[in-house]
């Protein structure tokens, strides 16, 4: 009455996994395109009509601090040391923190198919 459990059990290789994330992410380059275009666009939008500024001494951020601001806000770190002003403002940080999300989760996609890929190749299904 014993079950018959063959052990599939196969080592995937990091190179190999790798291989199949970078191909995958490549599958979704024009979607990442986009994405990082509408993060610049959102980065321009931000230092023009957000009105951001620093939290110190409530001064103009320069463009070099907005786009730090805007990058930790798609990061969705958000240390609050560049804060919009506007109504404007606020939406497009709303807006980037929405970009940062659906490019986090294309690549951690991209990095769970790599390693099923990988898996599936070296014959260990499960």
């Amino acid at each position: 009455m014993g079950i018959n459990v063959r052990d599939a059990r196969t080592h995937l290789k990091a190179k190999d996994v790798l291989a199949e994330f970078l191909e995958t992410l490549w599958y979704l380059r024009a979607i990442m395109l986009g994405q990082l275009l509408l993060f610049i666009l959102l980065t321009i939008a931000m230092y023009y009509f957000g009105g951001p500024v620093e939290t110190s001494d409530r001064s103009a951020s320069p463009p070099g601090e907005t786009f730090y601001y805007c990058a930790i806000t798609a990061l969705t770190i958000g240390y609050g040391d560049v804060v919009p002003t506007t109504p404007f403002g606020r939406l497009d940080a709303l807006l980037l923190g929405l970009v940062g999300l659906l490019m986090t989760g294309l690549v951690i996609a991209a990095a769970v198919r790599g390693v099923q890929e990988a898996a599936h190749r070296a014959g260990n299904d499960g």
